[in-house]
């Protein structure tokens, strides 16, 4: 896939509180895509102001609702306006463009509507013993409950064709989200594949929640949800 045909695919940005680092990550995407839209969930900075000076399209939600309303109020967004294709992609820099547009076109080249990135198919990720152990167990409870067989249940990053992208409807407002989505994508019955990604872990982004207590408390949300 060349960059003029990803003139139909919408990057869907959750933003909250990013105003350190969104500037960049929106300039860099969109010198790949042409349509990103930040949805600014109730931040407390001046991150929507930021992003949309770095281009992106802003909608806000009043108070914070958490990552899945986020996802859900920008993928309505983007299909509300003609998105063939929409990627969710992450505001705080450990998400690689490159993997995003890689995606897309290998969605369009294979034919399949849903492909979800994955840290653990090749050995790029640093994401630390203790962290990957806990990973790999939100892995086994989502294909536990799912049809789906995964390597990286919790990856942000996704590449989801028109037709499986309007048949998401998350309630999950918080991290729990992550396995409602995929469930919700299971039960389309369409095609999936996985796809080999770079997470970037920095001081940054473990500051905002990139760490291993936070995916402790995604299977305390999955349990118990």
């Amino acid at each position: 896939m060349t960059v003029s045909s990803l003139a139909d695919v919408w990057l869907v940005m959750p933003l909250y509180n990013e105003a350190a680092v969104v500037g960049d990550v929106v300039r860099e995407a969109l010198e790949t895509f042409e349509h990103l839209v930040a949805v600014d969930d109730g931040s407390s900075d001046d991150s929507a102001n930021v992003a949309a000076t770095a281009g992106a399209a802003i909608v806000t939600h009043p108070i914070n609702l958490g990552q899945g309303a986020a996802l859900q109020t920008g993928i309505e967004y983007a299909l509300a306006r003609g998105a063939q294709w929409i990627v969710t992609f992450d505001a705080d820099g450990q998400h690689q463009v490159a993997d995003a547009a890689d995606m897309v076109a290998f969605g369009v080249r294979e034919d399949t509507p849903i492909v979800l990135g994955s840290r653990f198919l090749d050995e790029r990720t640093d994401a630390g013993l203790l962290k990957r152990i806990v990973l790999r167990a939100a892995v086994w409870f989502t294909n536990t409950t799912s049809k789906m067989r995964l390597t990286d249940a919790h990856n942000g990053l996704r590449a989801l064709r028109r037709d499986a992208a309007e048949q998401i409807n998350l309630t999950q407002s918080r991290m729990a989200h992550a396995s409602e989505i995929i469930s919700q994508l299971s039960a389309t019955g369409l095609p999936y594949r996985e796809f080999p990604v770079h997470v970037l872990y920095t001081d940054y982004s473990r500051s905002k929640g990139q760490s291993v207590l936070n995916a402790v408390n995604i299977l305390v949300e999955l349990v118990f949800k």
